[in-house]
């Protein structure tokens, strides 16, 4: 589907509830797999946790799991820890390319029971679920986080639990320790200290019901919105102040386009003020990758110049992200430059009219770039992906005077 979007609205109001956090709802749900006793409100809707609650569901046999790139990684882990399972673990042909090799490898040294059924490092994996008892694993530090969580989510099951040693420069640090405060939230014992991570072992957690927070990603898109519009006032519940969510540092990013974060007890308030700000924008997006694109295209609306770092793991996401933003980006005439971790944007002073938006099989390139109709007529392409991980985008941007057909 693709669809035509504009808004002409001066003053966007608007009070949203937003699906529970993707990345919260998958760790919880591996974490329930393994401890029945485990319950779980606000899940997610998205298509990642549909995909995973199924696959878990499922247990044994031929396994798709799509585009979904958490659930790939858990999975791997959790099947190959379940005695006497037998998975073959597949994936859209995207996925069939994302590299996964590190975590095979640390696994397989633990004595996991492990094959490539296609290209050596990547998804289709069999897998023959064992019990691993090796009470440490290695695992270079500057990798994808849901590696290291994958590794963190077993390990209160395996009979010594887990020492996970980080080598190198640790990146995504937000991911781990949320993984830590939600085996906490589920009764489990973990520690994070100088590049190592321990994870105490348990045989049965008491019964607990864990709330999950709503997906501070998802938030992200009605933060850009708030600082491109001319006047806007925003509720989107439910979120906390003390978020364990690397995407939460928003609030603070977004002061710097007039965006005002109001905390409640279980609710955000976003409200437009006026500036002045700075010409050129500069953040670390180490901890926080998945919200690159919403800022760079935000920077593109107002005319902002923006240099982004931090970037190494957008290039094996759904597409690489780096160039697809480059790519779609240069149609409304800017400059945009890119490195393997870091995006620099010099913007243009009027965007071009009637721009077709390009997707990728990338959820966030639709959502991302779904405000620019503030400033122009757009077409996303592929507007559907959107479901990935948050299927009632649409109907909630419909809420703010969006208008698509």
């Amino acid at each position: 589907m693709n669809l035509s979007l504009e808004n002409s609205e001066k003053n966007l109001e608007a009070n949203l509830q937003i699906t529970g956090s993707k990345s919260e709802s998958n760790r919880l749900l591996i974490l329930q797999a393994l401890y029945p006793n485990i319950s779980i409100s606000n899940l997610s809707n998205s298509d990642d946790s549909v995909v995973m609650k199924a696959a878990l569901e499922k247990g044994n046999g031929l396994i798709d799991i799509h585009h979904a790139g958490t659930a790939m990684r858990f999975l791997t882990a959790y099947f190959s820890c379940k005695e006497g399972c037998e998975v073959t673990l597949t994936g859209s042909a995207r996925m069939k390319e994302r590299p996964i090799k590190l975590l095979v490898d640390a696994l397989k040294s633990m004595g996991a029971d492990i094959s490539y059924l296609e290209n050596e490092g990547c998804p289709p994996l069999q897998i023959k679920g064992k019990k691993l008892e090796a009470p440490s694993v290695k695992l270079a530090a500057n990798v994808s986080s849901q590696y290291i969580s994958a590794l963190m989510l077993i390990g209160p099951s395996l009979p010594q639990g887990l020492e996970i040693i980080l080598e190198g420069q640790v990146t995504s640090t937000p991911y781990i320790l949320m993984t830590l405060e939600i085996l906490k939230q589920a009764g489990l014992n973990g520690s994070f200290k100088n590049n190592r991570i321990y994870i105490e072992p348990k045989v049965d957690v008491e019964n607990v019901s864990i709330p999950v927070e709503s997906d501070w990603s998802s938030a992200s898109y009605f933060y850009s919105i708030c600082a491109i519009a001319e006047s806007a006032n925003i509720k989107l519940s439910n979120y906390k102040k003390e978020s364990k969510q690397g995407d939460s540092c928003l609030a603070e990013i977004y002061r710097q386009f007039g965006v005002k974060t109001i905390f409640s007890e279980n609710s955000i308030e976003l409200i437009k003020e006026k500036g002045p700000y700075s010409r050129c924008l500069r953040e670390d997006l180490r901890n926080s990758p998945d919200i690159a694109q919403t800022i760079a295209v935000t920077c593109l609306a107002l005319g902002r110049e923006c240099i982004l770092t931090g970037l190494h793991t957008l290039k094996i996401k759904e597409t690489d992200r780096l160039l697809a933003l480059k790519n779609e980006m240069e149609k409304f005439g800017a400059q945009v430059k890119i490195t393997d971790d870091s995006l620099h944007l010099l913007p243009c002073k009027s965007l071009k009219e009637g721009v077709e938006i390009e997707t990728y099989n990338d959820h966030r390139m639709a959502m991302a770039f779904a405000p620019l109709a503030l400033k122009t007529k757009i077409t996303i392409k592929d507007a559907n992906v959107v479901s990935k991980s948050y299927p009632d985008f649409w109907e909630d941007f419909k809420k703010l005077g969006f208008k698509g057909q």
